[in-house]
């Protein structure tokens, strides 16, 4: 069994210790070399497991992406939203090494949610 190494997730916000809730940005794959899907959500793991389970017609459906790859967490929506907006703009090779900064071996971290 190989060993899972990913360095822990970019916490943006205002650093405030009490937080009600949290939002995620977060980056699906297929695989290393394939298409990516950048998304937003308040509830990562519910959201991911959508996305594997194709429960809605769209992009990751279409294009069987269905791998948690890098996420990001946010204290507040607005922040998370302008992020994600973001990162739909960057091109593949920057979305490439923020991924492999978090996740070298391009695991899926749904498993270790």
């Amino acid at each position: 069994m190989s060993s899972l190494i990913v360095s822990s997730p970019r916490r943006r916000g205002s650093g405030n210790k009490k937080m009600d809730k949290q939002y995620f940005v977060y980056i699906m794959a297929r695989g290393r070399n394939s298409t990516f899907y950048v998304g937003v959500t308040s509830e990562l793991q519910k959201r991911v497991w959508q996305h594997k389970e194709g429960l809605y017609d769209g992009f990751t459906k279409k294009y069987d992406i269905n791998k948690l790859v890098y996420y990001e967490i946010f204290d507040d929506p607005e922040n998370a939203i302008k992020r994600e907006k973001r990162l739909k703009k960057w091109n593949r090779t920057w979305k490439m090494r923020i991924i492999e900064e978090m996740n070298p071996a391009w695991c899926d971290l749904y498993e270790i949610l």
